[in-house]
């Protein structure tokens, strides 16, 4: 099996399958994702959030803040099953998602841990962050502010946004307070979306 164009082991595979068997199940009573956009789980969710690891593929220590239905934390966190390194910290402030989560990492083998927290509460429960991840949270200049405390403290952290279309406008208004590194990936997955790679976080 491959995903963006990169293979997939068995083990993982079969992972990801149990992950989905879970969601569908999970979708029926609680909100995970908009339902449009069930249809298209793989391609709209998994292969989405795979980009985020592929860009990163080493043992990393991750915080993924807001991780609802488990993109693309959980994603990441059953591709670090296979490498039996690094860690997922899945910051999720609803109490339902959090369960649904945290049963989902139960069952896949997938290495991470739940925060049932708001962001800003989990700053001193992880004072060590290597890699940060964010899918359709908050704006730009949010997450700039949501990252900073843990691009501060280790100077080498680097943040992964998905972003949409107007990816553009946000960027020159995060720019107003921020100065970062970026590099702009584009999607694999959905036309006209990227995925932004930031380093070098300050404010201005």
């Amino acid at each position: 099996m491959q995903l963006n164009g990169q293979r997939v082991s068995r083990e993982t595979q079969e992972r990801l399958a149990h992950f989905e068997q879970l969601f569908t199940k999970w979708a029926k009573t609680i909100n995970l994702v908009a339902p449009s956009t069930k249809q298209q789980f793989w391609d709209r969710h998994i292969a989405d959030s795979a980009q985020i690891f592929q860009l990163r593929p080493d043992p990393s220590i991750w915080v993924d803040l807001g991780s609802g239905g488990g993109f693309p934390g959980i994603i990441t966190a059953i591709f670090l099953a296979e490498l039996q390194e690094g860690w997922v910290h899945l910051v999720e402030s609803n109490q339902k998602k959090a369960a649904f989560l945290r049963q989902a990492l139960r069952e896949t083998g997938a290495r991470g841990s739940i925060h049932p927290k708001r962001i800003e509460d989990v700053y001193s429960d992880l004072p060590q962050i290597d890699a940060i991840s964010a899918r359709a949270i908050a704006d730009l200049d949010m997450l700039c502010g949501f990252s900073d405390p843990w691009m501060r403290n280790n100077q080498n952290a680097v943040a992964y946004f998905h972003k949409g279309r107007d990816y553009q406008a946000e960027i020159e208004k995060a720019r107003g307070r921020w100065a970062f590194d970026l590099i702009e990936h584009r999607s694999k997955v959905e036309e006209d979306s990227v995925i932004l790679e930031l380093r070098s976080l300050r404010s201005l």
